[in-house]
């Protein structure tokens, strides 16, 4: 009997003695784990991060490219000088290219507003509206100094 008092003893103090240990492991088992899953995070988040900067510089490098290509301001207002010449003659004459003319010219406008910083809202309007809007954004061009009417004064009779 003395021998299995002796082991309940040894095994009551082992237990006293590593009990604290047990709960020590399974308190900081939880934030050691929660450790190891924010590092993992934040790998993942690193390669995510590395992958979007190497997506965007390849895209500006295309955007820079694509800049290079774009028209000159002289251009784009000759271009709407031509434009404007045909959206009050030949494109009289059929709806289909009066459509067209307009689309060109107002894919011009669009350009002209966001060399020279104008605000313009022609895809947001139809109709009449997006008639008021071409004026207005003319009229904002024309005061920031883009000539879009020719400049020579026609000769009247009186």
């Amino acid at each position: 009997m003395a021998v299995v008092h002796g082991v309940v003893l040894a095994l009551a103090l082992l237990a006293l003695v590593f009990l604290p240990c047990v709960v020590a492991l399974v308190i900081f088992a939880d934030g050691a784990a929660s450790h190891l899953r924010g590092r993992l995070h934040d790998r993942r988040d690193r390669r995510a991060l590395h992958r979007l900067d190497q997506t965007l510089s390849q895209q500006s490098m295309s955007l820079a490219a694509l800049d290079q290509h774009q028209p000159s301001i002289q251009q784009i207002a000759a271009d709407l000088r031509r434009l404007d010449r045909h959206r009050l003659g030949i494109a009289t004459h059929s709806k289909v290219w009066h459509a067209a003319v307009l689309l060109a010219y107002d894919d011009r406008l669009r350009l002209a507003s966001r060399c020279l910083g104008v605000p313009e809202h022609l895809d947001e309007l139809e109709g009449v509206d997006r008639e008021i809007e071409r004026v207005r954004v003319e009229g904002e061009l024309e005061a920031a100094g883009l000539h879009l009417r020719p400049t020579t004064p026609r000769h009247q009779d009186h």
